[in-house]
């Protein structure tokens, strides 16, 4: 009470009394200063006026049921400010606009105008689309849309009708056909021309199996320029410059290619996603058969010497002998283990064996006359990944997951040598070179070792080709028809050539988008190597 009366007490600076001349003589009361601060600690927060500019608009209180002047639609849909009541569920927060919830406005074409009375002239009336109205007759959601329409029924199609069950021949029931029902599944000229020509495109094999003389493909062409029956060897070759082919068809990652044997005027080729396909080097360069059998991804693949037949090693751990021409599957060949490799003898009068090397370390000889297992070749440590036929097809070399080198005797499954040594890695693709004096060999520390391929297969120290990256991958190598050059893959999709004699790395380019599994010299040409990668293509340089 004490503050209300100093407040009441408490004069304006217009006051007599404190206006004379000599008011600063005064002496100061100290209990109206004490009364000040006492008003000042009451009234800690005076009014302020508020800032239209930071917020020009006028707030409305969501529980008002009348407004008393005309707000603005920036006001009425302003949201809602203020604390929230924290018992609400999440029922009672939702946004609702009635009381059982929230109604969307629905959106009508046409309606009855509400405005007019029902007599009879005004009950026609309406608000909205009229022309839709027209129409459809002004009929509402509601009723039957089945009835009789002019528009439709014009469009409709009529039903060749005949209810009379005591007609038996034509009596139609409820399996009658519309009038005049175009009941042939002969497309157009213009679909069958556009369908002909898509038909062309995604053919898997040539249309005529055989040329005017009755020559199929596995016919060496003649008029190509270049001599592919010949035994010799180009003079001079040379490191290709560009890309001149691209074969697309594999759905995944190619494994292998091979040349066909001798003429090299086809390429065979398998592929993860468990096909195997033929390709055209020459010419259109089509894909002129595809191979279908195997269930999961193919390994390996490999001619005879005539080239009239192939195996092919897949991962559903079947071998199977295939006709090159028909495509059909002669025999197949298991033990119930994964082939990783796969090779005919070569000699003519042994054309009939070949050899694979097994998953479970052991390579097995059959027989294809017989189609059983006829010699065993047990003495591996680890899966066995590469057979090499050398010394005049007497002897072959096999590599293994065990690091070791191992050179057989045919038909002796004791080895006549044994290559191992600390240092060594494994290598997963060998290669006899063109003079059959050396075995390249892809070793998993990146490089390429060099073997004599005679008879101490000794290893060659000063022939070591460095460079490339390989390291976890089987990428092929492959050597110049006149052992001027080296070719390999390597992981990150490039082909590298290398010189045979300085062992320096001539020329590097990118060549797949992924590992680069397979690179392959042609042995008549003096430029051209056909290069295939995990991204499904095989590419042809020159």
């Amino acid at each position: 009470m004490a503050s209300v009366a100093a407040l009441r007490d408490y004069g304006s600076s217009d006051d007599d009394s404190g206006s004379g001349e000599d008011s600063h003589r005064n002496p100061i009361n100290t209990t109206e200063l004490v009364n000040q601060k006492l008003v000042v600690s009451v009234v800690a927060a005076p009014d302020v006026l508020p800032n239209e500019e930071l917020d020009p608009l006028r707030h409305v209180d969501p529980t008002s049921k009348e407004l008393l002047y005309n707000p603005k639609a920036e006001e009425l849909y302003a949201p809602t400010l203020g604390p929230d009541c924290p018992f609400k569920t999440g029922q009672q927060r939702a946004h609702r606009n009635t009381v059982a919830g929230f109604v969307e406005p629905a959106h009508l074409s046409y309606a009855l105008d509400p405005t007019v009375g029902l007599t009879q002239n005004e009950g026609n009336s309406y608000v909205g689309n009229i022309e839709s109205a027209e129409s459809s007759s002004g009929r509402t959601v509601f009723e039957n849309p089945n009835r009789p329409d002019p528009s439709r029924a014009a469009t409709k199609r009529k039903l060749e009708k005949n209810d009379d069950s005591a007609d038996l021949e034509g009596y139609r029931g409820p399996w009658a056909p519309y009038e005049n029902e175009n009941r042939s599944a002969k497309p157009s000229e213009a679909d069958k021309e556009e369908l002909d020509a898509y038909l062309a495109k995604m053919k898997k094999r040539v249309d005529d199996p055989v040329d005017y003389q009755g020559r199929n493909f596995l016919h060496a062409p003649h008029d190509i320029g270049v001599n592919l029956r010949s035994d010799a060897p180009p003079n001079k070759c040379f490191i290709p410059k560009k890309q001149i082919h691209a074969w697309t068809g594999h759905n995944k990652g190619v494994a292998q290619i091979r040349w066909f044997p001798k003429t090299a005027h086809l390429l065979l080729s398998c592929s993860m996603d468990g096909r195997v396909k033929i390709w055209e080097v020459y010419k259109d360069r089509r894909c002129v058969r595809t191979y279908f059998g195997h269930r999961q991804a193919v390994r390996d693949i490999s001619f005879n010497n005539t080239g009239d037949k192939f195996l092919s090693a897949a991962y559903d751990r079947y071998i199977k002998l295939w006709d090159t021409e028909t495509g059909q599957v002669i025999s197949r060949f298991t033990n119930k283990k994964v082939p990783y490799c796969v090779k005919f003898n070569p000699e003519e009068d042994k054309q009939h064996l070949f050899v694979a090397g097994m998953a479970d370390k052991k390579i097995v000889c059959w027989d294809t006359r017989t189609g059983e297992a006829v010699q065993e070749y047990d003495r591996h440590l680890g899966a066995v990944n590469t057979i090499t036929f050398v010394d005049e097809n007497r002897r072959f070399v096999s590599t293994s997951d065990d690091k070791s080198l191992r050179v057989w005797e045919w038909d002796i499954p004791v080895d006549m040598k044994y290559i191992a040594d600390p240092t060594m890695h494994s290598m997963p693709a060998v290669t006899l070179a063109p003079n059959l004096k050396w075995l390249g060999c892809q070793s998993m520390d990146n490089k390429i070792v060099i073997y004599s391929a005679l008879n101490r297969f000794k290893l060659n120290r000063k022939k070591t080709f460095k460079g490339h990256m390989v390291a976890g991958y089987a990428c092929g190598l492959d050597f110049s028809p006149e052992m001027s050059y080296v070719i390999s893959g390597d992981a990150d999709g490039k082909v590298f050539v290398w010189d045979w004699k300085t062992t320096r790395v001539l020329a590097r380019w990118k060549a797949h988008q992924a590992v680069c599994s397979s690179v392959l010299w042609h042995p008549h040409e003096t430029s051209k190597i056909a290069s295939a990668g995990w991204d499904g293509l095989i590419k042809f340089w020159d």
